[in-house]
């Protein structure tokens, strides 16, 4: 073959390879616009009362119309929770730099999954460190209890033999609702703060 077919295959080639790639650029962001929310038709998230930081009863559907950001823990934890908390927090306050019409539209909630000992003056001091707007919310063992099942959080007291002190073990999640308390994704709070905010904006815009 020669040097100049060779030239000629190799133009076509790129030409063929270039044009692909435009269009999978080209089609890429109608895909992206139209995609559904990850946990959309998802069976997790239901009603609740439960006692929040000030001694007062907080509903659901208290934040009808507002999405919701909620991550279960408990305040005793001495490393996961605290630093799952920084991380969604941190990723609410720079999505409501970016975008400040966020602060009204999101409601951040803690809630508590040990009520032996995060009572509403416990919740207050620990939410106090993560976000101004972060409400914690405790109740009953009961309470707790149905509540973590409707939103598929698993959770058990784990005591050591001669210690008084006792973890709980828990699911992880990090959770965002939409404003009819519809499940829309999972939060990366594993991840950076701005991977945090990117997907808040991605779905409350």
């Amino acid at each position: 073959m020669s040097g100049r077919m060779m030239n000629k295959l190799l133009l076509v080639f790129f030409g063929t390879l270039l044009l692909s790639l435009l269009s999978g650029c080209n089609l890429a962001s109608p895909v992206e616009e139209s995609a559904e929310p990850p946990l959309a038709g998802a069976k997790i998230g239901g009603t609740f009362t439960l006692t929040n930081q000030d001694g007062g009863k907080t509903s659901d559907s208290d934040f009808t119309g507002q999405y919701r950001i909620i991550y279960f823990g408990f305040t005793y934890c001495p490393d996961v929770c605290p630093v799952d908390l920084a991380n969604l927090m941190n990723g609410l306050t720079l999505a409501e730099k970016a975008k400040p019409e966020l602060a009204e539209k999101i409601q951040p909630l803690f809630i508590s999954l040990d009520p032996e000992r995060d009572g509403p003056e416990q919740l207050k001091q620990y939410v106090d460190n993560f976000h101004p707007r972060l409400i914690g919310l405790t109740g009953s063992l009961d309470d707790i209890t149905a509540v973590a099942k409707k939103y598929l959080i698993i959770f058990n007291k784990r005591e050591s033999p001669g210690f008084s002190e006792y973890l709980i073990d828990h699911s992880r999640q990090g959770y965002l609702f939409g404003p009819d308390g519809e499940p829309i994704a999972l939060l990366p709070f594993d991840g950076t703060a701005q991977q945090v905010a990117d997907e808040i904006m991605r779905w409350t815009t």
